[in-house]
């Protein structure tokens, strides 16, 4: 590790980063706006100014801006320095000509960056009298406002959008002295990643809209860790809660997961939580054909004592969008021959036959970070903006690794953003895309391949099969099929961190054993390749490793009279089964009892329907597609009648 010496301090730091970087992990302060850490460095701002010396005998230095100078073994530099102190002071104070000052009702007010930095390098009084530069703010859709006056051209906006998350209705425009961030005219940003806007942002130019409408500042708001619920990567993220209401969600890092950036549908899709369909009190239906009314807890309790008294005649249909904990219990209260895992028999196949590819085979499962570090992709069958768009974002960095080996060997230092761009151009790692349909990652793919489920499984087997000529042989394959198997075979060979993507969306188990078989094959050669499932839901690896019975093998017994009491645990089965079979299956049980937070189809139909609390109002354990438990924290409590059914039940026991 080199060594730097920063105002006659000594300090060991990484090889590789930029001054801003090494300064900034050693704690000291430093303004900055352009850079970060997922985007590098361009040099836009100037207000990393610091003072570089030749060696100890040089007092005078020169200034260079800490973003775009890399760490060398013995680099001398002066943070305090007056002269550099003095034109980070100037930076900021031009930056501000044309801001409105508005903090006091500014969205961003208490969290904004450039408020954070305006202090840290000394402007606290305006000497500017003339006019300020005024724009037209855009309508960007139900998710992002905008306030461009306050924007500070620091460029992480676009750079996002436009280079890192591949979005096209969205850009700088430019006139003399003027820059306009926005898109060519009104509308929602496409982009399903457009929510990091408001993160990336330095300042308040790109807010949250869903938090505007009950807006409340950072500090009155109750947080804790949590989970996204909205996909099966398991994404860290920062619920944010007041007077009840859950106010906004927001990324919580974590390097081998999500890291900096959620998804729209992680960030926004927080509105059931506050939902007017909300179950708050017990409701029981007092005969046939009668309403569902509010009852007391004991009232509730009372009745469920009576119908529970014989558990022989008692299932629990259990959730994959619900905790390991609360699975637990519901199997732990009818016992683990009567607990079922509440997904059709078809989906239980795809997610075991994925379990047992994991846990089997030599290819171990790729996490979102080890798919942005692979520098060969093989996607098979997945639309991944649709099924996991974090994971999408993380296919579309892989795509870029030819361009850091290319900088690299040019001795461009991976952190500069524009050199690297700027030489690598065009240069793009091998993404191959074999899906149903043209997907939203086509334009990073070195090539496409549209095709039914089972021949984009017969093209993997040939994959595979051309890698390894122990390989099961695939019959009857086309000329054109064969020619792509070979081209995408020799480019996965070229790699030196292979990753295959693959999972259940495309309701084939031959694509997943084919996918499979293409990581063992490399595997085999030597590679160290990965395999990268998605799966439908947010603890459905959870559920499959707990073990249980398919919903179809639910409705069985209960056909069969078999049963007489049907437990649901966080389950619309109306979104599981096709409506005529969940009817017959609910109205041959004598007694049913839903669990759940929300009035859908299957609680409406219940005897007995109890509140449950969200993801928010709970806490529990939730299994990834790569096998990580990962718990998630209790944001507020509901209160009334609303409880965690997994409350009592010891974390991870169950795993």
């Amino acid at each position: 590790m080199p060594t730097i010496h920063v105002d006659g301090k000594d300090y060991e730091v990484e090889a590789g980063d930029n001054l801003l970087h090494a300064c900034l992990s050693l704690g000291l302060d430093l303004p900055y706006f352009c850079w970060h850490p997922a985007l590098g460095s361009v040099g836009a701002c100037r207000q990393c100014a610091v003072k570089l010396f030749r060696d100890a005998q040089d007092t005078r230095g020169a200034l260079v801006m800490a973003c775009m100078t890399p760490v060398r073994e013995g680099t001398r530099i002066s943070i305090d320095d007056a002269e550099a102190r003095e034109f980070r002071a100037s930076v900021i104070e031009w930056m501000m000509l044309s801001h409105p000052h508005d903090c006091p009702v500014c969205d961003e007010g208490g969290e904004c960056h450039l408020q954070d930095m305006t202090v840290m390098s000394g402007h606290l009084s305006r000497r500017y009298g003339g006019d300020k530069r005024t724009f037209h703010n855009q309508d960007l859709g139900p998710f992002v406002n905008h306030e461009m006056n306050r924007c500070i051209q620091c460029y992480r906006c676009v750079r996002f959008y436009r280079e890192h998350a591949g979005g096209r209705d969205f850009d700088a425009f430019s006139l003399r002295d003027r820059v306009f961030f926005g898109r060519q005219r009104d509308g929602a940003l496409e982009n399903a990643f457009s929510g990091n806007l408001v993160e990336v942002c330095p300042t308040g130019v790109f807010t949250d809209k869903t938090l505007k409408r009950h807006y409340t500042r950072k500090w009155d708001l109750q947080t804790a860790p949590s989970v996204c619920v909205h996909c099966g990567l398991g994404c860290n993220t920062i619920p944010g809660e007041r007077y009840g209401t859950l106010r906004r969600i927001r990324n919580r890092f974590n390097g081998d997961v999500n890291g900096y950036f959620l998804c729209d549908r992680g960030r926004y899709g927080y509105a059931f939580v506050n939902s007017d369909r909300r179950l708050r009190r017990p409701l029981q239906r007092r005969g046939d054909g009668a309403r569902l009314e509010a009852v007391t807890v004991e009232a509730a309790l009372q009745h469920l004592e009576i119908l529970l008294a014989d558990p022989s005649g008692v299932i629990g249909v259990g959730s994959p969008r619900a905790s390991l904990e609360a699975n637990f219990a519901l199997a732990t209260l009818v016992g683990p021959d009567r607990f079922y895992v509440g997904i059709p028999e078809e989906e239980m196949r795809l997610v075991r036959g994925i379990l047992d590819i994991l846990r089997g085979g030599p290819a171990p499962a790729a996490s979102l970070h080890d798919v942005e570090a692979a520098d060969g992709v093989l996607v098979l069958g997945e639309d991944l903006t649709h099924t996991a768009p974090r994971l999408a974002l993380a296919v579309r960095q892989a795509a870029r690794q030819a361009s850091f080996a290319l900088a690299a060997r040019l001795g461009i230092p991976r952190w500069d953003d524009a050199a690297v761009r700027h030489a690598a151009q065009d240069a793009r790692s091998p993404v191959f895309l074999a899906t149903p349909h043209a997907t939203a990652l086509d334009d990073v793919a070195a090539e496409t391949l549209r095709a039914a489920p089972d021949d984009l499984a017969r093209l993997g087997f040939a994959v595979a099969r051309k890698l390894d000529p122990a390989a099961p042989p695939v019959p009857d394959l086309s000329d054109a099929a064969r020619a792509v198997a070979a081209r995408i075979a020799d480019a996965l060979q070229g790699a030196a961190r292979p990753v295959v993507v693959s999972g259940a969306s495309s309701g084939s188990p031959a694509v997943i054993q084919a996918a499979a078989n293409v990581a063992w094959a490399l595997r085999r050669r030597g590679q160290p390749a990965r395999l990268c499932y998605t799966v439908p839901e947010c603890n459905s690896l959870g559920v499959g490793l707990l073990g249980g019975g398919s919903l179809d093998a639910a409705i069985r017994a209960v056909r069969d009279r078999r049963v007489e009491t049907v437990i649901i645990l966080e389950n619309d089965l109306f979104r599981r089964r096709d409506p005529a079979t969940v009817r017959g299956f609910l109205e041959a049980a004598r007694h049913v009892i839903v669990i759940d937070h929300l009035l859908h189809e299957t609680a409406a139909r219940a005897e007995v329907a109890l509140p449950a609390g969200t993801f928010a109002e709970s806490e529990g354990t939730l299994v990834n597609n790569e096998g990580r438990a990962q718990r998630f924290f209790e944001v507020f409590h509901a209160g009334g009648a609303v409880r965690a059914f997994s409350a009592g039940v010891e974390p991870l026991k169950t795993v």
